[in-house]
């Protein structure tokens, strides 16, 4: 399975803009947010602004890196 993400603003209403489009062979999987300075001790990390299909998950799980979250995509379509 081969992920691509693609980088594009998305209007969440707060300082948190920076997200990427994940795409699994071609199909729309997930959202990933950047979260911003304005969230302390989670700032930094990507998290889950949703999800689609085996990827939905009502946790909102937070990932320190891009990496980390691909790793749990591809381990959730596998």
């Amino acid at each position: 399975m081969s992920l691509h993400l693609q980088p594009v603003p998305i209007a969440t209403g707060s300082n948190d803009a920076e997200s990427r489009l994940v795409f699994a062979d071609g199909f729309l999987v997930a959202v990933l947010v950047h979260l911003s300075d304005d969230h302390e001790e989670d700032a930094g990390k990507w998290f889950l602004e949703a999800g689609f299909g085996r990827v939905d998950d009502q946790s909102q799980p937070k990932f320190v890196d891009l990496t980390e979250a691909q790793a749990w995509i591809q381990r959730r379509l596998a």
